[in-house]
């Protein structure tokens, strides 16, 4: 059995500037999973830099609320919202609460730093 406790990963600085701690990846512990799994913050006043994935990317709002962009789209969300991002589109996500934004990613098949790019 494989419990992990959030506090126990390590805190990193994403690429698109999320602060994020990853669970589950399948090419860093022994779990037969396709897809990895990621809490990210993003805080009061602060967004993600806008990028893009070759793969398929879900978040799961926890906290807070935002703005999500994907491609042209925007779209307000909050605790609760399941956003769907297709392989290939732009995005990132804005903060515009008080409060952290706190989401989870899973990303299938699991995330490599070579299937994304960073937009400046």
């Amino acid at each position: 059995m494989l419990i992990r406790h959030l506090e126990d990963c390590e805190k990193i600085i994403a690429g698109d500037r999320t602060i994020l701690r990853e669970p589950l990846h399948p090419d860093k512990m022994d779990v037969a999973i396709r897809y990895s799994l990621a809490h990210a913050v993003v805080k009061p006043g602060d967004a993600s830099q806008s990028h893009a994935l070759k793969t398929s990317e879900v978040y799961y709002i926890l906290a807070g609320e935002g703005e999500m962009h994907i491609g042209e789209e925007t779209a307000n969300v909050h605790a609760g919202h399941t956003v769907y991002i297709p392989p290939n589109a732009t995005q990132y996500i804005r903060n515009t609460g008080t409060d952290d934004l706190a989401f989870l990613c899973i990303v299938d098949p699991a995330w490599r730093f070579e299937d994304e790019t960073v937009h400046a």
